[in-house]
This record gives C-alpha cells, structure tokens and sequence, in this order.
C-alpha cells in the first residue's frame, strides 16, 4: 500500500477506535494507525509469511480467507473496517460490502481502476491489461471481479451504500484535479469511505 493511501485511511480513521483489516498484508497499516490514532486493531490474511510479520510487528491477526474471514465477526462492533485492494479478489464483493457495513459503521474500501486508460488501451489491442497497480498476468492474478470507478459507484449505488468521500490517485499515487474529474478515465485507483443508508 503506497504511503499516499496511508495517510487518507488515517485521515478518515477515529481516534481510540476499533477497526478491522481484511486483507492486512503485512500489518503496517494496523501498526501505523495503533500508534498515530491509539486504535484496537485486528488483521485477517489467508499469506503464512505476511500473518508472520504481523506478529513481529505485534499486531492481532487470524489467518482466515478474506470471503470467510467476514463472517466470523458478526457479532463485533467495529467503528471501522478496511478492504485495501482486496475486494476484486473477492468472490462476492456486493456481500461482502454489506457485510462490512454490518460489523462496522462505516469503512474504506481501495481499489484499482479498469476503466483507466492504459488499461483500456490494453484490451484494445486485445490484451488483459499489466500495469504497475495490475502487474500480474491474467494467469497469474489473485484478481476475479475488476471493475471501473464506474462500475464500483454504480454497484454502492444499487446497494444503497452511501459515499462520504473519495479520492482518486493518478500513476504517481498521488491526489490530480484531472483524475478527480474524469476518475474514471484517467484515476489508476480509488479509495472510498463508504457508509450504510
């Protein structure tokens, strides 16, 4: 996760809160928010050697697959939960978005842009796109359901999943006023702060 991701899920996330990470990699998000927001932080990663540098990082982390991993809190009460460019490897991402803003009052979901344009040009000349955010090949890819800014929008929309804020990254990871207005286009990624009706 680039540093510029980072610091928008920090801006969004409360002080003092509880919040879950699905798909936490390596645990350096949940130790950077314990110690810049003093938050209780849990991490779900299905990857041996990343749940082992949680744990060198003392962070609290199950080793569970991510469409499972969601079920097995039902029952907690989270301030906010993240999904940082794992929900295109999802089998049902439309559940498990619910199911999220379930568990949790609100929370922040990334993902890499199919509609940009290298991508698209890409396909165009009827190759599966291989970007710096989408490197790996068609065979290789942990991806299933890639989507557009478009198509992640317009799905939160048919899910009555309310948008509270969004930023749009350009190739260099960072904030343009291009990418914010033809995101769709021109964004390599969006992260979004997302909330239930």
């Amino acid at each position: 996760m680039s540093k510029k991701i980072s610091k928008i899920i920090n801006e969004w996330v409360p002080e003092k809160s509880k919040v879950i990470d699905f798909g936490c990699g390596d645990g350096s998000l949940l130790k950077e928010l314990t110690e810049s927001k003093d938050i209780l932080g849990y991490g779900v990663e299905i990857n041996d050697r990343k749940i082992e540098e949680c744990i060198a990082k003392g962070v609290s982390v199950i080793k569970q697959d991510i469409d499972k991993g969601i079920n097995e809190f039902k029952s907690s009460n989270f301030d906010i939960s993240i999904m940082a460019r794992s929900i295109q490897c999802l089998k049902e991402p439309s559940l498990a978005l619910n199911r999220m803003l379930k568990l949790s009052k609100r929370c922040v979901v990334t993902l890499p842009n199919l509609g940009y344009w290298k991508c698209r040009l890409n396909l165009a000349f009827g190759k599966m796109p291989v970007t710096p955010d989408l490197p790996s090949s068609w065979h290789e890819t942990d991806n299933i359901h890639l989507c557009t800014i478009n198509d992640f929008e317009a799905l939160c929309k048919v899910e009555n999943i309310i948008i509270k804020d969004k930023v749009f990254l350009n190739s260099k990871g960072k904030k343009s006023k291009i990418a914010g207005i033809s995101s769709n286009l021109v964004a390599v990624e969006g992260v979004y702060l997302l909330e239930k009706k």
